[in-house]
């Protein structure tokens, strides 16, 4: 066995963003999906450009970046039209996505968690994740916190939620679950236990290419790996 992938995933609201600082204080190789999403549709980048000529020049900022906010609420309402922009971005969020863990998988790293929001709902990278980690918190308390952190209506909010994977789904999908219900600290408890798993795994093997072997053989491995997550 190698260096083997931790899928994190949560609900709006469910307070992954907590679980990952955590993880990012304990030294843990964290790659955020959210971030790459945004670094990818730069402006004069290739997805930049796709978007750009379907959604049209209205979804720009004056300084000519992507208004995400202008964009969200397109695609929140057309399904059509939000197939449409992750058929633009989710290949090359994949591709970059991989040179992260190619460059965590040469530094040695036990193991690397992959921060993404809509892990279960897109479904074709949990086959790549030796774990699948839920952070959860109960429907009440998921859409109170909604509320206040974005100023919304209940109705506005409960949309919000309806439109992803129902928690409850998820905990059938995860390996593990955090409960992020309760207190932080409660939260942080359970997040040491995890890691401490995740470090004693018998799956891990810790793993350092010679630099014979890297320059032999990291292109190979780079395209074996990039046909299955784009596949």
């Amino acid at each position: 066995s190698t260096m083997f992938l931790v899928g994190l995933s949560g609900g709006i609201a469910s307070g992954k963003s907590t679980v990952v600082a955590v993880f990012r204080e304990l030294g843990c190789a964290v790659i955020d999906a959210d971030v790459i999403a945004r670094e990818v549709v730069q402006p004069q980048l290739e997805a930049y450009r796709q978007i750009v000529r379907y959604f049209g020049t209205e979804i720009l900022l004056e300084n000519g970046e992507i208004n995400r906010e202008a964009l969200g609420n397109i695609i929140f309402s057309h399904p059509e039209k939000r197939q449409l922009l992750n058929s633009i971005t989710h290949p090359e969020i994949q591709k970059e996505m991989l040179k992260q863990i190619l460059k965590y998988f040469v530094l040695g790293y036990r193991y690397v968690i992959l921060d993404i929001p809509l892990l279960f709902e897109t479904n074709r990278l949990t086959k790549f994740m030796k774990y699948k980690v839920l952070v959860y918190c109960d429907p009440p308390t998921q859409l109170s916190r909604l509320m206040k952190r974005n100023g919304l209506s209940q109705a506005e909010a409960e949309a919000r939620v309806a439109s992803q994977l129902p928690l409850d789904e998820k905990r059938r999908l995860a390996s593990h679950i955090i409960d992020n219900s309760g207190d932080r600290e409660n939260t942080r408890r359970q997040v040491l236990r995890l890691h401490a798993h995740l470090e004693h795994s018998l799956h891990f093997l810790w793993a350092r290419l010679a630099a014979g072997t890297l320059a032999a053989g990291l292109g190979g491995l780079a395209y074996l790996l990039l046909r299955h997550l784009v596949s």
